[in-house]
Order: structure tokens, then sequence, then C-alpha cells
């Protein structure tokens, strides 16, 4: 119990457990015994790095991941991803423990949307109906009256009748595409994710030019200027898709750089450049997704910490805005 103690402790300040690891360790094996002693299932978005996504039983998007983490039968969820996207799984599967390898691996979307302030917000608009997309904490999905991912926002859209005003939270970006697509105008929440929101379309252009055989494909968080360059616009997964059903065989891709290992693996011999940001940096990363590490997952595995947890409350009234959004993704055909 004093070891626990102290690790609680440890986890309080840094959020993670700050540990030494037997350098001699193989991690991959040490995970997957882990995996079949505590019946744990490793849940990892596209946007983690390689290591961690090659270890995962299951990679996706939000849609993805939160369907997944719906069906499991495991006892233990690890999720490799951000804070909000562990909460829709506690939410969901409320009877299992969900652990995170670190717990400051927040979103910066997420947090442009504070629950208490929206509660203001949306009281200016009393008939509107609240689509939140699912990058938000669990408490604002409490405000929210049905959720959407990239992957399925159009279908959620076109099912809320014509007469219905609707909010769109938090994404002023996603939304903005949204009205462009369906036609419905929208109070927008104005929300943004500084990875997408980085991206320059005057390098994009240079990089076109410079290779001209290549398709731009772009996450419709992107900002409109960046998405009229686009040959294709998509969900994480919608881009995956894309490139291993289209015919060519180099592609600009804006979105999060951890996308290109997937694409790489399932399409080796096409070419992935990632779009160039307005900065300095060579690529395009999230911050708070690569936080996490293979020490930090193994870590979370092992002593079953940062754990996940939400109120009673919290996770009845988030629940049906999520169920209502995969209600309408089953219904839409949308895996």
């Amino acid at each position: 119990m004093q070891d626990i103690k102290i690790l609680e402790g440890q986890l309080a300040v840094k959020g993670y457990l700050d540990i030494a690891i037997d350098l001699s360790l193989d991690l991959f094996d040490e995970i997957r015994k882990l995996k079949k002693e505590k019946n744990a299932v490793v849940l990892a978005h596209y946007y983690q790095e390689s290591e961690i996504q090659d270890i995962a039983d299951f990679v996706g998007d939000s849609l993805q991941l939160s369907q997944e983490a719906a069906r499991t039968s495991a006892d233990m969820i690890a999720f490799a991803g951000v804070h909000f996207m562990a909460e829709t799984a506690k939410v969901l599967s409320p009877q299992k423990k969900v652990v995170v390898p670190d717990l400051k691996a927040g979103c910066s979307l997420s947090d442009s949307c504070p629950a208490p302030i929206f509660a203001k917000f949306k009281e200016k608009y009393p008939d509107h109906i609240v689509v939140s997309y699912v990058n938000c904490t669990a408490e604002l999905k409490t405000l929210t009256d049905i959720c959407c991912t990239s992957s399925n926002a159009v279908h959620i859209i076109n099912s809320i009748p014509k007469d219905k005003g609707i909010i769109f939270a938090p994404d002023k970006n996603l939304g903005a595409y949204l009205q462009k697509v369906t036609g419905r105008k929208m109070i927008l929440w104005d929300g943004a994710c500084m990875v997408h929101e980085i991206f320059s379309r005057e390098k994009i252009t240079k990089l076109k030019i410079q290779n001209p055989e290549a398709k731009i494909i772009a996450h419709p968080e992107c900002e409109d200027i960046v998405l009229e360059l686009a040959d294709y616009i998509g969900s994480t997964s919608g881009l995956l898709k894309f490139v291993q059903s289209d015919s060519a065989q180099a592609y600009i891709v804006a979105t999060e750089v951890g996308i290109l290992h997937q694409m790489s693996k399932v399409c080796p011999t096409k070419t992935f450049i990632p779009a160039p940001p307005n900065n300095n940096c060579a690529c395009n990363e999230c911050p708070h997704m690569k936080l996490n590490s293979l020490e930090k997952l193994y870590l979370s595995m092992k002593y079953e910490l940062p754990e996940v947890t939400l109120s009673d409350r919290i996770i009845r009234d988030a629940k049906s805005s999520i169920d209502r959004m995969l209600e309408i993704s089953a219904a839409a055909g949308l895996k």
C-alpha cells in the first residue's frame, strides 16, 4: 500500500507515473503480457507515436474509437489518445477501468470551449439543437443534444429537421465546412484546433508546385483557405481510405502527422508529404498527443494509473448525446 500511495502522490503532481523502467525490458512483450493478465485492451488514435499504434489492439479516429470503447469486452481500457477521448470511453463503459498514459494529454480544441461559459452562451438560443464535435469535455457533452465526429458530422446535421436552429461547438472551422456542405446556417462557437489552424496556404502552394503530381488532402478542421486547395477533404479515417482507393502516387497531407504512419503501412509504394505549417517546424504534431509514450503506456497498464473517473451525473447526462450520435451513425451505415 505504501508504494501505491507514493505513486498516487507522484501522479497528482506530474499527471503520469514517473518511475524508472528497466531498460532491458521489451516493452512490446511486457504490454502484451499485461493485456492478457488484466484482460485489457489498448485503444490508440491515429495521431499517436508509431510504436504505440503498432502495439494497440485497435487504431482509429474519434468515431471508431468511440464505437470500439462501447463494444469491447475488456475489463480495462488503456486509452492512448487525449483526455476527452478517454472520458468518452468511460461514459460508454462506466463499469470498466479506463487508464491513460498521461493525464496532461489534453486538447486545445476541447480547452477552447469551457462548459460553464458555453452554458451561458447556449441560453441565448433556447430553441436550438446543440451539436458538439466529440473533441470536447464530458461536461460539455452534458450540454449537448447530439455529438458528432468529422466522419459522421454531415449525416448528423442532415438528420436534424430543417426548421430547427443549430448551435455547433466547439470547432468553428469544421462548423463552417459543414455549413457549406449541408447548406444549413448554424450558430458557431469560436473554437479551433491549434494543429489544424497552423497550416500555411502559401507553403502548401509552393510544395504543390514542387510536387505537381501530388494530391492535396485535408481534414475539415483546417481553415477554409487551406480546404480550398484540397483535392479531397475528409476525416482522419476518410483520408486513410482515400489514399488506398485513389490512383495518385503522392499526397500532401494536411492533418496531424501521426496518420502518415498508417498511410505508409497500407500504401508502402506511395509518397506522403506532411503539409508545412506557418512556423519554422518541419511538420505538424499535436503536442498533447505526443505526451504519451510507450513507457508511459506500460506503466499505466501495470499500475492501473492514471485512471479517468467521472461522476455518475456526468456519465448519465453525457451518454445520451453520444448514444444519439452512434445511433445515427449506425443507421447511416458508418463504421
